[in-house]
């Protein structure tokens, strides 16, 4: 299961949508995914992590999958925590490093996600290495995001949060990051 899951994110046609989601996409997710993400969020599949492409499929799941399937839902954002800690055990296990960038990159992205400070710096340094270039200017950008707010301020509707006045001035500019 692990590699059908990385066959069908890795898929050429799949990539365009990877960050250009379409309602018609993230639906198709929701029913085809849908079950496969609520058995790893109980941790039914952690039986996945003791390889690399077990692991990279898990923080797919876990990380890519909620953003599409749940769009504009605290949701969304449920398994984060969880993609992370399948993130750190794939990095201390060395799985990272026998996976090309593109894969490689979705692995670390779990860090670019988080609204932990030393989570955004552990990113940066992921992303800093060879191959990964092109990911580090958005690795950047959501790491300047935490440390000015603490957090991203385009997720406090959604997770029902009050916006400060700055985060109000921010998401009303053109430079919002709205994700």
């Amino acid at each position: 299961m692990p590699q059908d899951i990385i066959d069908f994110w890795f898929a050429e046609d799949r990539r365009k949508l990877w960050f250009n989601s379409t309602p018609e996409f993230d639906q198709f997710l929701r029913e085809t995914y849908l079950e496969t993400w609520e058995r790893a969020s109980r941790g039914e599949l952690d039986h996945w992590m003791p390889s690399a492409a077990g692991c990279l499929a898990l923080v797919i799941v876990l990380d890519q999958l909620p953003l599409n399937m749940f769009r504009d839902t605290a949701q969304s954002y449920a398994t984060e925590a969880q993609s992370r800690e399948v993130a750190r055990h794939a990095i201390e296990h060395g799985f990272d490093e026998e996976l090309d960038p593109a894969e490689r990159a979705f692995l670390y992205m779990p860090f670019m996600h988080s609204e932990n400070l030393e989570d955004q710096e552990l990113g940066l340094k992921l992303f800093a290495q060879p191959g990964l270039e092109s990911n580090l200017r958005f690795a950047r950008h959501h790491h300047a995001i935490v440390a000015e707010f603490g957090r991203f301020p385009h997720r406090n509707k959604a997770l029902g949060r009050d916006s400060t006045e700055a985060e109000i001035e921010y998401l009303n500019s053109k430079k919002a990051f709205t994700g």
